[in-house]
């Protein structure tokens, strides 16, 4: 026994020493996620960028659609995580470097392409965007994170939160329908926001009225020239709304 306790002693001194470098000398280095959020420049709602989701006909396409990109920014990032009926979670992600565009779109597969082959997820039902923004040095300037549902032979088109729901007029089983926050808006609100703005968006090509619930004394959807009005939550079509006081 005592032969080996030089080299008994020597395994627990180089164990002492490697103990002490990982624990004092090198100190673990701190997520970028804490560093980077101290960063973030909040911006009023009328100046931040604006997304959607638009399903494809088929519902195994997600056309990103980002409007009003913030000028300060060199790049963005955006991931899109969707929920499979299994538990599992798939994701698309992208960069793009922005070089003056105003408006951005890229067409998400909600599944995986080999050698032009094509496998579809099916039974996607909700998941969550996210889109960063960052300057020339890479620092992060911007984050919007959304969750959607996606929908499809339903009249309810309700939020993920359950805080928003378009009761369509009419229903067609071959829609999909995507509802989520749209980050932004293009025309300043016309009242004290309580809710929203809440978008929803569809494969369809043609108006599609209902019936809009969603907090706030009065509920209105965004146009081109403004906000209208609703009276009694009915809209002529979908798109984006808010509640006010």
């Amino acid at each position: 026994m005592r032969k080996f306790l030089p080299l008994i002693l020597l395994v627990l001194g180089i164990g002492v020493v490697m103990a002490v470098y990982f624990l004092v000398i090198r100190k673990p280095t701190k997520t970028t996620t804490s560093e980077e959020t101290s960063t973030l420049v909040e911006l009023p709602l009328v100046q931040r960028p604006i997304a959607s989701l638009v399903p494809s006909a088929d519902g195994h396409y997600l056309n990103l659609k980002i409007e009003k990109l913030n000028q300060t920014a060199a790049s963005v990032e955006y991931e899109l995580l969707y929920n499979l009926p299994d538990g599992r979670t798939q994701g698309v992600p992208g960069m793009i470097q922005l070089a003056g565009q105003k408006v951005i779109e890229r067409s998400l597969l909600l599944g995986s392409e080999s050698s032009g082959k094509f496998r579809y997820d099916t039974g996607v039902k909700e998941g969550t965007l996210t889109v960063r923004f960052r300057n020339e040095a890479g620092k992060l300037v911007n984050k919007y994170s959304t969750k959607f549902a996606l929908l499809s032979n339903i009249k309810e088109l309700t939020s993920i939160d359950e805080k928003f729901t378009f009761s369509l007029a009419k229903l067609n089983s071959k829609d999909f329908f995507v509802v989520m926050d749209t980050f932004g808006v293009t025309n300043e609100v016309p009242a004290a926001l309580v809710a929203g703005p809440v978008g929803v968006f569809s494969s369809a090509k043609i108006p599609l009225a209902g019936t809009v619930k969603l907090d706030g004394t009065n509920i209105y959807k965004e146009s081109a020239s403004g906000w209208a009005k609703l009276e009694a939550g009915k809209s002529s079509d979908i798109g984006v709304f808010i509640g006010t006081e």
